[in-house]
């Protein structure tokens, strides 16, 4: 395994996911990669406390209706994220659409050999209704899939 693929998002539990996912990247001497995706823009209304080292997103006062914004945001979150690893070689990557379908085409487009993603505790109905991104790229995938239970 050559690239690692680390889909992370602005819960705060990203931070356990990431970790994990690059000491196993480590272990393997593989590339990492950060991948976050733009999806639902109602989802960056939700306020987190600070974590990964990002202070921003306590205090954010977006205007939903900007993208470019969005994405400034986005982008300062993911950077900061890297950062947070120590490891100059990380890179990142900030996608827009659908977030499995959006990390898939871009795990193929990097060539990933793995996508490392966090299983967040969503109610059943939520469940029922939407599915998740992680059993979605399961569904769907064609490399293999390590994934990291996080949970309250």
């Amino acid at each position: 395994m050559k690239k690692v693929l680390i889909g992370v998002d602005y819960n705060p539990r990203s931070e356990k996911v990431t970790r994990d996912g690059y000491e196993l990247a480590r272990k393997l001497g593989a590339r990492v990669c950060l991948i976050h995706v733009l999806a639902d823009v109602s989802y960056y209304g939700v306020n987190y406390p600070s974590f990964m080292g990002y202070e921003g997103y306590n205090e954010m006062q977006v205007d939903i209706n900007v993208i470019s914004e969005l994405r400034e945001v986005a982008k300062n979150f993911l950077n900061t994220a890297a950062e947070h690893l120590e490891d100059p070689s990380v890179e990142t990557h900030l996608a827009d659409g659908p977030t499995s379908s959006t990390i898939l085409d871009y795990a193929d487009e990097w060539n990933a050999d793995l996508i490392v993603l966090g299983t967040h505790s969503h109610s059943v109905l939520e469940k029922v209704l939407m599915g998740t991104t992680a059993s979605r790229i399961l569904e769907r995938t064609k490399i293999p899939v390590y994934l990291i239970p996080v949970k309250d």
